[in-house]
């Protein structure tokens, strides 16, 4: 390896107390979610949804047999906080839950014909504000995005299991 190589696996990006918020890609990353979020909540609210709400609308209109435990690690949020949202789009006549005959713990999620609807209708919404926030960026940065991303998620991934092998 050349002088002016470096070996990626053994660079060290980040050294405490010697980088600014501005600098963090957590900070960073959790700023543009944020963003993505309050932008579609101001969008959804005209279908009379949150972007919370909407997340288990989008993978069961994919996906027609998901249960709640399985929303609620896939999205990494508290199952609690998933069970309310779930409350909250079956008042909205959005989704049926039934419970399992084989283990009456396990609660399955179906979307009713309007949640159907509801989700065809808000993908455009959705779709619009990622692009709004892509606003510059050519097809090539955005295929380099994706992969740093995922990138860093196997990264942490091997981390967990790496932990969970000591």
């Amino acid at each position: 390896m050349s002088e002016h190589q470096e070996d990626s696996a053994t660079l060290i990006f980040y050294a405490p107390g010697q980088y600014m918020p501005e600098q963090s890609l957590g900070y960073l990353m959790k700023k543009v979610l944020s963003s993505i979020v309050l932008e579609a909540d101001h969008r959804l609210a005209s279908f009379d949804l949150t972007y919370v709400q909407w997340l288990p609308l989008y993978k069961l209109a994919q996906n027609e047999d998901i249960t709640m435990a399985h929303l609620a690690r896939d999205f990494q949020i508290d199952p609690a906080a998933m069970s309310r949202s779930l409350d909250r789009i079956e008042i909205k006549g959005l989704v049926q839950k039934r419970r399992s005959l084989v283990d009456r713990r396990v609660i399955h999620l179906e979307l009713t014909e309007e949640g159907r609807e509801v989700a065809e209708k808000v993908k455009g919404v959705i779709a619009e504000v990622l692009n709004d926030h892509l606003k510059g960026f050519t097809h090539q940065e955005w295929n380099t995005m994706l992969a740093l991303l995922t990138r860093m998620i196997k990264n942490g991934e091997y981390l967990r299991v790496k932990e969970e092998v000591f």
